[in-house]
């Protein structure tokens, strides 16, 4: 058995943030049934242009394969019957919405519990349960500049600069899928289930580290550094080549020694050199880095790689995302996975970097909306025809106009 088989998770999700914590539970072997709001067309994600038709997308893709679909409307009383028989043979309920919610609509674990006691309810929200912003929508890009990440991010003398990446959204997906494995390890341990008050704001927060604790106890003040330079180490930065730009690190002493010798300067590592040292070459920073600089434009980043690679310094090229997705080592690791799609034809996406034992994950396509009706009512939840007839007429997956999903 996949590690997760015997999970099975009702997921509330939509777009980024949440969908990314759920696929790499899907991508363990748990059972994530997504439930999508007939009244919107379902998921967002579904809609993201550029590369997308009716309800397909690329940016869909990436983030539901391995997953079911279940149309449902919870706003009425027939839709709410099918999430709570759904709940009764569930372990998790998980969600990414506005932090006021889940209560409004009833997926806590106080609305839940007497359906299910082990129940385990996880909420991704942009701010929390708690707390003033409670109830403002969460977005990756306002909360990189809300946690100061932007403030920190780009070169001195230029914009605060936002990661080309949704990094709030991917680590507040990742943070809340451990909450809900932690939380149903103790729902497994003790028979009684919890909620998960996960948020991007305290992801974004949490994620300060270092610099946030050199604030707290000893007045630091974090800047931005020229050509993304560690804020301690030296040298650790971009430089530039005659060609382009690769990254040298010296985090340890063996290694500042090592990269003297390939420059052409041992002595700078020797004692007495105002370089020695970390304390030295950060109080002479300034002037190290510039002679650096000179140096390292003297050659290609190749030439520089091939001397660099077989000292053992710490290095590499900043590649752009073509030539990454091609390195070799993302070929040897096995990092680029196929799936089957009725429009798209073979999607080549991202693996999960999740690696649980020996054997190899397997990937299915996202679902298509509502694509696993039968299977959740009748296999799941083990209704009948009649009763799945009478639910339609209800309203319970879609409008009762003869639009009814299913």
């Amino acid at each position: 058995m996949r590690p997760l088989e015997d999970v099975r998770i009702i997921a509330v999700e939509q777009y980024g943030a949440g969908p990314f914590g759920s696929v790499h539970l899907a991508d363990l072997g748990a059972e994530v049934i997504k439930i999508e709001d007939p009244r919107t067309g379902g998921d967002v994600g579904r809609y993201v242009p550029p590369y997308q038709e009716d309800e397909d997308s690329l940016f869909f893709e990436t983030f539901n394969r391995n997953k079911r679909s279940l149309s449902l409307d919870l706003s009425t009383p027939a839709g709410r019957e099918v999430f709570e028989e759904l709940v009764k043979v569930s372990d998790a309920v998980y969600s990414n919405l506005r932090g006021d919610v889940p209560k409004k609509i009833r997926i806590t674990y106080d609305d839940l519990k007497h359906l299910n006691p082990r129940i385990v309810c996880c909420s991704l929200t942009g701010f929390g349960m708690t707390g003033p912003r409670q109830k403002e929508p969460g977005y990756d890009y306002i909360l990189q500049g809300l946690a100061g990440w932007m403030d920190l991010t780009g070169e001195p003398d230029g914009p605060p600069t936002k990661s080309g990446l949704s990094l709030v959204d991917y680590s507040g997906g990742l943070v809340a899928a451990i909450s809900l494995l932690a939380g149903l390890h103790a729902a497994r341990r003790d028979g009684v289930g919890m909620d998960c008050d996960v948020s991007l704001y305290d992801t974004a927060i949490t994620m300060l580290t270092y610099p946030a604790t050199w604030h707290l106890n000893k007045g630091y003040t974090p800047t931005r550094t020229r050509h993304s330079a560690h804020p301690s180490l030296v040298p650790f930065q971009a430089f530039q080549a005659k060609d382009g730009w690769f990254v040298v690190g010296c985090a340890k002493e063996k290694f500042w020694k090592r990269l003297a010798e390939v420059i052409g300067h041992p002595e700078w590592a020797e004692p007495g050199s105002p370089y020695a040292t970390f304390a030295g070459r950060q109080q002479h920073r300034e002037e190290l880095l510039a002679k650096l600089e000179e140096i390292f434009k003297q050659r290609t980043v190749n030439e520089w790689l091939a001397q660099l690679y077989p000292a053992s310094i710490p290095c590499g090229p900043i590649n752009d995302v073509a030539t990454a997705l091609k390195e070799e080592h993302t070929q040897a690791r096995g990092l680029i996975v196929e799936t089957e799609h009725p429009r798209f034809g073979t999607i080549r996406q991202l693996a999960s970097p999740v690696r649980v034992g020996n054997e190899p994950p397997t990937y299915r396509r996202a679902p298509q909306r509502n694509e696993d009706f039968d299977y959740v009512l009748r296999d799941v939840i083990g209704m009948d025809d009649q009763r799945i007839a009478e639910l339609k007429q209800q309203g319970a997956f879609g409008p009762v106009d003869g639009a009814a999903e299913g």
